[in-house]
């Protein structure tokens, strides 16, 4: 008699190995992809850990080329500019005032490597008379009519050289005529140098709009020594001043002048609102004060037989040797605000 239930045959014992092996598979196989994917990341990884390693190694040999060109540490000196950059902007930007404090303290650095190179070289110099005449002639740029501030001037410059005439008499070390004179013309010059151009910069900051023409002429003297540095650097054959800076070329002024000009051009349009023409005229007059600056900071270390001013900006060398360009440029900049902002639209 046949099974009426209504089961239907039971399942062979086959069928649960049957899929254990099944799934056994699909793991195996699984863990191979995984393996092989695992396999291509590390490759991959690898590769570019690799790609990586010789780009650093390649840039690494060519900024040592360029170190021993130039003798500045590339990497270093374009992280302190960028730093310099930030806080300069910050300062004229958002608050104006701030920008006086970064021109004090540019000042007295800039007193104290200078008075250190001086002395180095057997010059006496005051440096605490000097600083604070410095002081005084940057706030009155600021603060006062620029009448006064030709007063000032010659007051501070008058008050560093009968000090140290002064100390000099109560020295009684014997110190010779020519080096007394000399001193005497030092101290003079250096309240000149930097304090005097400095408190121009609080002339210019102290103007209706003068923070966006202070930022655009050191936008332009910056991108000047930027072109000069790097096409001298890549084609610079022909020295243009060989007895006061022998790394100076043609080719890099003529880089300079191209990188000058368009900032010139773009920043008198789009920053100062001028004419087209008249942003020419501005980047050409910043690119022959920027140059002359420069060489006339050469010029100076060379007679006190330093390559730097100091070694506080890596990369840059010291506190002038980064504002060298900059200081002799705001003569031109305040006279160009004069001339040239009447024409804003």
């Amino acid at each position: 008699m046949s099974d009426a239930s209504g089961d239907g045959p039971e399942p062979s014992p086959a069928a649960p190995q049957s899929r254990r092996d099944a799934a056994r598979a699909r793991r195996d196989e699984t863990h191979d992809t995984g393996a092989v994917f695992e396999s291509h990341v590390r490759a991959a990884r690898s590769g570019i850990e690799n790609q990586v390693a010789q780009a650093r190694a390649e840039f690494d040999l060519a900024n040592e080329r360029i170190k021993q060109r130039t003798g500045r540490d590339l990497i270093v000196a374009i992280l302190i500019g960028l730093a310099l950059g930030a806080v300069l902007i910050v300062s004229l930007v958002f608050i104006k005032w701030l920008f006086l404090l970064f021109a004090l303290a540019a000042m007295v650095l800039g007193f104290i490597e200078f008075g250190r190179a001086l002395t180095a070289a057997g010059r006496k110099v005051d440096l605490v008379p000097q600083i604070g005449a410095g002081f005084v002639l940057v706030l009155s740029g600021y603060f006062l009519d620029s009448w006064l501030l030709w007063v000032m001037t010659f007051v501070t410059v008058a008050i560093v050289i009968v000090w140290r005439l002064i100390a000099q008499m109560a020295a009684r070390d014997g110190r010779v005529y020519g080096a007394v004179l000399s001193d005497v013309l030092v101290a003079g010059f250096a309240q000149l140098y930097v304090a005097f151009l400095a408190s121009l910069t609080a002339v210019l900051l102290h103007q209706p709009g003068g923070e966006w023409w202070i930022l655009a002429f050191i936008i332009i003297a910056v991108a000047s020594d930027t072109g000069a540095y790097a096409t001298g650097l890549a084609f610079g054959k022909h020295p243009m001043a060989p007895r006061i800076s022998p790394k100076k070329t043609w080719e890099g002024f003529a880089g300079a002048a191209a990188a000058a000009l368009l900032a010139g051009l773009l920043l008198g349009i789009f920053m100062l609102h001028l004419p087209w023409w008249a942003g020419l005229v501005i980047g050409a007059v910043i690119l022959l004060t920027a140059t002359a600056g420069d060489l006339a900071e050469s010029m100076i270390k060379r007679d006190l037989g330093i390559k730097d001013m100091s070694s506080w900006l890596p990369g840059h060398g010291g506190v002038l040797d980064r504002l060298d360009s900059i200081l002799l440029s705001i003569v031109g900049a305040l006279a160009l605000y004069y001339l040239l902002n009447p024409l804003a639209v």
